[in-house]
């Protein structure tokens, strides 16, 4: 029975990929990306020549071919109209994979990654189905280089972390992808004993994280929001929080901290180096 298992994911995963990429199928010549992640990832991987648009939210790289097309609100008939021969989203808001299919328009889904396992699947993926395996599964390999050497160059110390997703407090626990983030250096976060309704996105209240008093405080929302760890500080009763106090406040672009693409390595070292200055 041990071996039957993994012999199972595999073929199922094969099943997967030939329903997207079947059999002796061309690589895709006309991607559409609906998901911010996989743009990262597509142009990552070499495959940003194939890619003909991309919807309003995929703001890295620059060089992506930007427009209105939403991947909240997708409009089949707005993404035909781009005539891809691939689709890859993160979401199946208004039943668009249904739709794209039955134009006979190849869809990938790929929904949001709940650990690094799943995001290194992911980027392999798009690897196999645009024609860069290679070049993916190279990417997969300095990911996994740079997270390792960023986690065990960082001590590990006994702190407590709080991720800002917002100026009102909306927070992310250790059952989120970023709050693994966190686990891999062994800190407690302060949201998770918040979390009543188990969504993995609590809002906390002020009075509450006051009294957590967080060691770390990473930012989230420097961009959307403008904070900043002047503006953390000069909130009401928050320059005795012990991040503020040692200069432990950081600030993530936005977009770094909600996906998890090939960027991640970025926010992992923020983190680490964070810790280790704290450390000196």
């Amino acid at each position: 029975m041990s071996h039957r298992f993994p012999l199972a994911v595999a073929l199922a995963a094969v099943v997967s990929l030939l329903a997207i990429h079947p059999a002796g199928a061309a690589a895709p010549k006309r991607i559409i990306s609906l998901s911010p992640t996989a743009t990262e990832s597509l142009f990552a991987i070499g495959a940003g020549s194939q890619v003909v648009a991309v919807d309003d939210q995929s703001d890295f790289p620059k060089r992506a071919p930007l427009t209105s097309l939403s991947g909240y609100t997708p409009n089949v008939e707005a993404i035909a109209g781009y005539r891809p021969d691939l689709v890859v989203l993160s979401g199946d808001a208004n039943d668009v994979v249904a739709g794209l299919r039955r134009l006979g328009i190849r869809v990938l889904l790929q929904p949001a990654a709940k650990n690094l396992g799943e995001a290194y699947a992911e980027i392999r993926q798009l690897g196999a189905v645009t024609g860069h395996s290679r070049n993916a599964a190279a990417v997969v390999a300095t990911m996994k280089k740079a997270i390792a050497k960023a986690v065990k160059s960082t001590p590990r110390l006994k702190f407590s972390v709080y991720h800002e997703l917002s100026p009102d407090f909306y927070s992310a626990t250790s059952k989120t992808f970023i709050g693994r983030i966190y686990k891999l250096f062994g800190l407690s976060n302060i949201a998770d004993a918040a979390d009543s309704s188990s969504t993995g996105y609590p809002q906390l209240s002020g009075e509450y994280i006051l009294s957590a008093n967080p060691n770390l405080i990473v930012l989230a929302d420097t961009r959307c929001c403008g904070q900043s760890a002047k503006a953390v500080a000069e909130r009401p009763g928050w320059s005795g929080v012990a991040a503020v106090r040692t200069g432990a406040v950081i600030g993530i672009d936005d977009s770094i901290a909600s996906r998890w693409g090939p960027r991640i390595v970025q926010f992992v070292r923020a983190v680490g180096n964070a810790l280790r200055k704290r450390n000196r």
